[in-house]
């Protein structure tokens, strides 16, 4: 049997009513009382990191949850992290990065609803993930929710308040968890070396989210605090540019003052396209700005965290994007 370790970070999951609302107050222990279960599948201890709220969750927490993985990753055969879900699959992909190349899973769940609530999905959550979490062909970073199994680079929260708030953008499930039973959809590649872990992330990374009249001189106000802008563009990826030069030129100046600017769409799924129409090819052309293609916006901003941690230099910070990671780019 098995040896899982749950790691314990906070959320709904956790979560008990208070005066305020919802606060995370259940420790590891406690959360599993409720999931007796679990022990038929592994042998289950459990370590508690922190209790937040996801909301409050930041790139230094998950630089905690990555540690608290490396410290204890020769004595498990596996990991489940309990987690709210508002940022999990930002978390998903940080973790993606700064876990890499890992043989044993690492698998992400929390709740819509806590787990002590008549109606609650944390249970068969937790059931589900450390069922999967237990399979000889499970590997890497993933988020398991409502019996299925996403990879880690692939996941967005598309529900506030269903039980399926996860959906794989652009990749297939990995599995299906039912009853205790996995049916595995893909087969991934087997890790040839061992577990890679990183421990710095740069969090000057930007998100901006084109609309309708918005002024270019948005980019002279984040020269001085941001290293990176990920531009969320309308459809394939356009900059506006009919009857201003604006936006064209504010471009050309965040380029020259050696920052990193990556282009990508505000809809979820199929991804950019920049070469479709003037719009897009013009100015991708003229600056060679990095596009996401059908990378996840979660995925965009943690690897550019992560890479902007070891470099700054464009054409490394290039060919590092481009360079897929744990299936995050196809």
């Amino acid at each position: 049997m098995k040896k899982i370790l749950l790691i314990g970070t906070g959320g709904t999951i956790a979560s008990k009513p208070t005066d305020a609302g919802l606060t995370p107050m259940l420790d590891t222990e406690e959360i599993l009382s409720y999931v007796p279960e679990v022990n038929g599948f592994c042998e289950v201890d459990a370590v508690q990191i922190l209790n937040l709220d996801s909301t409050n969750m930041n790139p230094k927490h998950w630089l905690a949850i990555a540690e608290a993985v490396r410290v204890n990753y020769d004595r498990y055969d596996g990991f489940v992290i309990s987690h709210g879900t508002d940022t999990m699959a930002y978390t998903a992909a940080a973790l993606s990065y700064l876990i890499q190349n890992s043989p044993k899973p690492v698998v992400i769940t929390g709740s819509q609803k806590s787990v002590f609530v008549r109606d609650t999905d944390a249970r068969s959550n937790l059931e589900d993930a450390f069922c999967y979490a237990s399979q000889d062909r499970a590997h890497g970073v993933c988020i398991v929710f409502d019996g299925r199994a996403i990879v880690g680079t692939r996941a967005r929260k598309m529900r506030t308040k269903s039980y399926n708030a996860f959906s794989s953008i652009d990749y297939p499930e990995l599995a299906l968890i039912r009853d205790g039973r996995v049916v595995h959809y893909i087969e991934l590649e087997t890790c040839k070396r061992g577990p890679v872990f990183y421990n710095r992330l740069d969090d000057r990374v930007f998100p901006l989210k084109l609309i309708p009249g918005l002024k270019a001189d948005i980019f002279s106000w984040l020269k001085d605090s941001y290293d990176a802008v990920v531009v969320e563009s309308f459809g394939v990826g356009g900059i506006p540019c009919y009857g201003d030069e604006g936006f064209i030129d504010a471009i050309a100046d965040w380029i020259a003052s050696g920052k990193i600017m990556v282009m990508t769409t505000q809809v979820p799924h199929e991804g950019s396209d920049m070469e479709v129409y003037q719009v897009g090819n013009l100015v991708k052309e003229k600056y060679e700005l990095m596009e996401a293609y059908n990378m996840t916006f979660e995925s965009v901003v943690t690897k550019l965290m992560w890479i902007l941690s070891q470099t700054r230099d464009p054409a490394a910070v290039r060919e590092m994007f481009y360079t897929p990671v744990q299936l995050d780019m196809i």
